[in-house]
């Protein structure tokens, strides 16, 4: 039983455009196809994809949104272009008004027309990348630093992100927030459990050389990896609730859950952070007081092309070699099954073999009484009075 195929979806950014034309909230497209608000956004951010039901309801249902786009855009222009040719019209009989009740005015000389204003220049997909990395790269080092406490972490994992970015840069081009998608990915991987089996974890980096700083950043590493991330981007970063909840890929109750429980743990071993203003303030601090610098563009650009080309390499020569493997079993396999032959070996100790000797008179006896009886039969028993 073959599977039918998924059902194709529009970019994240054209879902995000058609609810938004449609006059549609978030909550009340997730009411439409039975899911939660989180997910909506989360399918709008590009951070996970639809499937199953889900995905053939909230296909169908975005099909639906853009036929009635692309009505309204006809009936739009249908209004548009009649509206043109009557203000043309209107404009038309004006003039042959004025030029028969005005008087003949001399002629005048034509003003020159205006000079073109030059166009913005077209940045190039190389130059745009560049534009982002030196815009959010160094906040970006600093914010990952609060969620690892390692420097040499934060900046790899920031350059990993931008590396992903420039493999995929159409679709993190025409991203809402290009910003927000390299730093999920940072602190994704920032925050990946394969991290402790790295040899350079096992080794301690030196720790803040202000105690205040010291203090926090220690309690913000015993924080759970989900409060800590939430903390960083709400208090840190400084987004709101429901942006917090997509790039987390939660509910917004579920993160302001966790919001709470990890200021409440950074309140309890540090009193004076239990204002937000002043923990916002203080995580500014923390993350600027450290020297941490990030690499050029041109170096994070090529170190991506490099490593995408050596993965490239990697899986054909696997794959070259899996299907060598393969040819050369078919053909030295036997086409018949043939039992093996067991080597010959040598038995001592056997003993020699007796035949049967002469049976003594008893034994000829009960053979000749066996016969007898089997011949005749038993004996029949009769009952008697006794």
């Amino acid at each position: 039983m073959t599977r039918s195929p998924a059902t194709p979806l529009p970019p994240p950014k054209a879902r995000r455009r058609l609810r938004e034309t449609a006059a549609l909230t978030q909550t009340q497209l997730a009411d439409r196809v039975g899911v939660t608000p989180g997910t909506v956004r989360a399918w709008e951010s590009g951070r996970t994809t639809p499937r199953g039901r889900k995905r053939e309801a909230y296909a169908k249902l975005l099909k639906t949104l853009a036929e009635e786009e692309t009505a309204r855009q006809a009936r739009q222009e249908q209004e548009e272009q009649a509206k043109r040719n009557q203000e043309r019209e209107q404009k038309q009989a004006q003039a042959q008004k004025q030029d028969q009740e005005a008087p003949r005015e001399p002629e005048l000389k034509p003003e020159p027309e205006p000079e073109p204003k030059p166009e913005p220049v077209a940045l190039t997909p190389a130059q745009a990348f560049d534009a982002l990395y030196a815009f959010s790269a160094p906040a970006l080092v600093r914010q990952t630093f609060l969620l690892t406490g390692r420097r040499e972490q934060a900046r790899e994992s920031v350059e990993r992100a931008f590396q992903a970015a420039w493999e995929r840069w159409p679709e993190v081009a025409r991203d809402r927030d290009p910003v927000g998608w390299v730093r999920a990915t940072a602190y994704e991987y920032a925050l990946s459990p394969w991290q402790r089996l790295r040899p350079r974890h096992r080794h301690p980096e030196p720790p803040p050389a202000d105690p205040g700083d010291r203090t926090l950043l220690n309690t913000l590493l015993r924080l759970p990896p989900r409060h800590r991330r939430t903390l960083v981007l709400y208090d840190g970063v400084g987004l709101d609730l429901p942006e917090t909840a997509a790039e987390t890929e939660a509910s917004t109750p579920a993160t302001a859950n966790r919001l709470l429980r990890a200021r409440e743990a950074v309140a309890g071993r540090l009193p004076a952070l239990a204002d937000p203003q002043v923990l916002h303030r203080r995580l500014a601090e923390l993350a600027s007081n450290e020297r941490l610098r990030a690499a050029e563009p041109p170096t994070v650009r090529r170190g991506g092309e490099r490593r995408a080309r050596f993965w490239t390499r990697a899986a054909i020569a696997f794959t070259v070699a899996l299907i060598g493997t393969t040819a050369l079993t078919v053909r030295t396999a036997p086409t018949h099954y043939e039992p093996p032959v067991s080597p010959g070996q040598a038995v001592r100790g056997v003993p020699q073999r007796v035949a049967p000797g002469a049976l003594s008179d008893e034994e000829l006896e009960l053979r000749q009484k066996l016969r007898d009886q089997l011949q005749d039969g038993p004996e029949r028993l009769s009952p008697r009075l006794e």
